[in-house]
């Protein structure tokens, strides 16, 4: 795909060198993610592998929220025969796609971060997070496995111990907490992150690109190696729970207001 060719995923050039990318799904002000902007995601990272102009990369949201992650109401399409094998190879190519995009990312996390869009955050490498935005993984919320990339950023952000608190619990996490926690680097004012996030992405934009690029490449061996340990594992167990009685009871409780009764079937 071309950048032209996405309609959730806006692309701006600045300076000449840095590229911003805006998550925005204009019907849904928590830009949730649904078949179609899976799919945009999926094929953005392919996209920015290609990217020869840009020498740093700047992701965002639109409005008030990063993403919200998830959209429920997409959720009972993927019960559908054939839709969940397809989705698990998506979200496969998806995280080893970015870890393979030489240029370096920031994310300026403006919002909520929830779900796939915390793993994505999370992965970038360079994170600024406004100060009232919140990061989180509720999969067990909702019945499933952390299967998107929650079973490998959160680890390798602040460890198995810590990440299992929040991945088990669904809670999510305060930006001051987060970075007292080393799991951001930078906390800023609401009306700052952007800002913030572009100012650092020009003094990365400054250094001798290869240099940048290739440091990153080797940086991300790290990061690829434990994804390759945990990630299949993950998306298989989460198509499972997908199948799950419990994640139908999740979703009707939704839908209904109220508590769901989880019977382990």
């Amino acid at each position: 795909m071309s950048y032209d060719d996405f309609e959730y995923l806006h692309f701006e050039r600045l300076d000449g060198h840095i590229l911003l990318v805006t998550i925005d799904r204009p019907e849904n002000p928590l830009n949730a993610v649904n078949g179609q902007m899976h799919d945009e995601l999926t094929a953005l990272f392919p996209a920015l592998q290609h990217e020869r102009e840009a020498r740093c990369i700047v992701l965002t949201g639109s409005g008030p929220t990063f993403s919200a992650g998830g959209d429920f109401d997409w959720f009972p399409t993927l019960q559908a025969p054939g839709r969940l094998e397809p989705l698990r190879q998506d979200g496969k190519n998806l995280i080893w796609d970015m870890l393979d995009v030489v240029v370096p990312i920031v994310a300026a996390v403006n919002g909520h971060a929830m779900g796939l869009a915390a793993s994505i955050a999370l992965l970038s490498d360079i994170i600024f997070v406004a100060e009232s935005a919140r990061i989180g993984d509720p999969h067990v919320k909702v019945g499933i496995v952390a299967g998107d990339g929650g079973t490998v950023a959160w680890p390798l952000a602040i460890g198995p111990a810590l990440a299992k608190q929040y991945l088990l619990t669904g809670d999510p996490i305060s930006a001051t907490e987060a970075h007292r926690l080393g799991m951001v680097n930078f906390v800023t004012p609401d009306d700052e992150c952007l800002d913030e996030a572009l100012a650092f992405a020009r003094r990365i934009a400054a250094n001798a690109p290869m240099a940048v690029q290739y440091t990153k490449v080797a940086t991300n061996k790290l990061l690829k190696d434990a994804a390759n340990t945990a990630f299949d594992v993950a998306t298989a167990l989460e198509i499972v729970t997908f199948q799950s009685e419990d994640h139908a009871e999740a979703l009707a409780a939704l839908q209904e207001g109220r508590d769901p009764t989880f019977h382990n079937r």
